[in-house]
């Protein structure tokens, strides 16, 4: 029913919100999945209404994302499916205040077990980029930390990811001030253009030293965490990453490297 323009003529839409906002208490974990969903689902009956509820409908998404009493994240899941197609009918001075909670929440999320957390996230954090503008340069470190973990998992053993982290990291390209690696990913990370793995890192690499030098530490250090992870393609990007990182440095910032550390591989 939220789903549908009928809604717009219907003079209960703010009390059926309510009874929604409402159910996110109750016990059932199903019933708090489906309120948030058709909350979600105003965007498509009336976005309008987004725009006057704006704050509201953010809240209850934001309280479904921090939801304690769910063991297998399906209120989480919901959470970031629905706040992704309502972010496009929100004001921009209701995201600003709770961009950085989002994204900071959401990250644990890239790595789930579970792929669809791993893509509703990716494409969320993808999606709440085109409201960094305002918040530059606490967003940029976001997306710092984001970078190195949607780089591997274009290695994902999932179709619907690897397109999640070619979506969210062709709309971070232009909050990162290198107009070469923003480049790359516009051209190179498109749907529906196969990419050669291996060349793009290299060249991603050497965008990467040239314009952020001072990160070297920081990027092998998010790549020695994936050197153990459970899928064997993304073990195998993570070397491969440092090593293009390494030889695209300048000698200077070389010492930045623990190279015990590295040898380890922890």
């Amino acid at each position: 029913l939220l789903n549908s323009n009928v809604v717009n003529d219907l003079i209960l839409l703010e009390t059926m919100m309510d009874n929604m906002t409402g159910r996110q208490k109750d016990a059932c974990t199903l019933v708090r999945m489906l309120a948030l969903r058709g909350l979600g689902n105003i965007a498509s009956g009336s976005p309008d209404k987004v725009r006057k509820h704006g704050a509201k409908l953010l809240a209850s998404m934001v309280n479904g994302m921090d939801d304690k009493d769910d063991p297998h994240n399906l209120v989480a899941l919901e959470a970031m499916s629905s706040l992704s197609k309502l972010l496009d009918h929100l004001e921009e001075r209701d995201i600003q205040s709770m961009l950085l909670h989002i994204a900071i929440r959401i990250r644990p999320f890239f790595d789930s077990e579970q792929p669809d957390l791993r893509r509703s996230s990716i494409v969320l954090f993808g999606n709440l980029t085109k409201f960094s503008e305002g918040n530059c340069e606490v967003f940029f470190e976001q997306i710092l930390n984001g970078l190195v973990t949607l780089l591997l998992h274009l290695q994902d053993p999932k179709p619907e990811v690897v397109k999640a982290c070619k979506f969210a990291l062709r709309m971070c390209g232009p909050s990162m001030g290198c107009e070469g690696l923003c480049d790359m990913f516009l051209n190179h990370l498109r749907e529906d253009r196969s990419l050669h793995y291996g060349e793009f890192m290299n060249n991603v690499c050497k965008h990467l030293m040239q314009s952020y030098p001072e990160m070297l530490n920081r990027l092998i250090l998010t790549n020695l965490f994936y050197f153990k992870s459970n899928w064997a393609d993304i073990r195998a990007a993570a070397p491969m990453f440092i090593g293009f990182l390494v030889l695209h440095v300048d000698e200077d910032s070389c010492q930045q490297v623990d190279l015990d550390q590295l040898i380890s591989g922890e």
